[in-house]
């Protein structure tokens, strides 16, 4: 005999499993973070600030993973987590880069600022927007359109992680510091919204006999990343701007197989042969 039914509540409104709730908890910790990371920021403390960003960077990381694995994703979810995307890797990067450098610029650099913000807002507008469409090829492809919020965070943040790795060498170099940091923000801002095709967990394949000097890699970059953070970061921003081409191509190149493989049926079909009909 099966368990029976649960009785309904009044009104029809039945109970949240807890599983539920886990992933967005781990959304509203990465909202958190972010926003902790401005109020590092007013004080001064940048360090604390990069760090609470990329704090909010592996958060937004499992918190998809996870909902998937409990069975626990759901349109709030999904919304919940543009809110926090925007809050902790558009408005807070913005405010970080402006209390940093950009104010050196005066109105210029606010502008800039409110223009990444801007773009990060438009670029998760655009990714909900497009998550119904089953034939855009990118999404068939496991590509995604425009640099992710997360990467353009960490874009736009590189100098100040190079600066913290090479002991504040920026903030000695006031006349240069907010130009880096203004081209920085643009560069972000403007992959973010851009239509290039950018990698996802999806799109990146590994050959069998490429497994074991990959995992060697992960490995090297975790020891890196505890010895050396900051400039480890900045490396990897740097690495995953040339990575952006890379991406172009590769789509490109699978587009074109994908062509080819679902265009071979039809070319292979030839028209019956007039002379062998009775």
């Amino acid at each position: 005999m099966g368990d029976p039914p649960r009785a309904a509540r009044p009104g029809g409104i039945q109970p949240i499993p807890i599983r539920m709730l886990i992933p967005n908890a781990i959304t509203m910790m990465a909202l958190a973070a972010g926003a902790t990371g401005v109020r590092f920021a007013i004080s001064g403390e940048f360090g604390k600030a990069a760090a609470a960003i990329v704090i909010a960077a592996i958060l937004d990381g499992i918190d998809g993973r996870v909902a998937r694995l409990l069975r626990g994703t759901s349109r709030f979810g999904a919304e919940l987590d543009s809110l926090s995307d925007v809050t902790a890797f558009g408005i807070a990067p913005a405010l970080i880069l402006y209390l940093w450098a950009l104010q050196d610029l005066g109105r210029a650099g606010w502008v800039i600022a409110l223009g990444l913000a801007i773009c990060c807002a438009l670029r998760l507008a655009r990714f909900n927007a497009a998550l119904d469409e089953a034939d855009n090829p990118r999404k068939k492809l496991g590509f995604l359109t425009g640099v992710p919020a997360p990467a353009g965070a960490g874009i736009a943040l590189t100098p100040l992680f190079a600066s913290l790795a090479l002991d504040d060498v920026l903030d000695r170099m006031t006349d240069a510091r907010g130009a880096i940091a203004a081209f920085a923000a643009l560069l972000a801002a403007g992959l973010m919204v851009a239509t290039l095709p950018t990698w996802s967990a999806s799109a990146i394949r590994v050959s069998p006999s490429a497994r074991l000097p990959v995992l060697l890699l992960v490995g090297l970059f975790v020891a890196f990343l505890a010895q050396a953070p900051w400039a480890t970061l900045a490396a990897l921003g740097l690495a995953y701007l040339v990575s952006v081409p890379i991406a172009l191509l590769q789509f490109r190149r699978r587009l074109f197989d994908m062509e080819r493989e679902e265009s071979a049926p039809r070319a292979s079909e030839s028209p019956a042969d007039p002379s062998a009909q009775a």
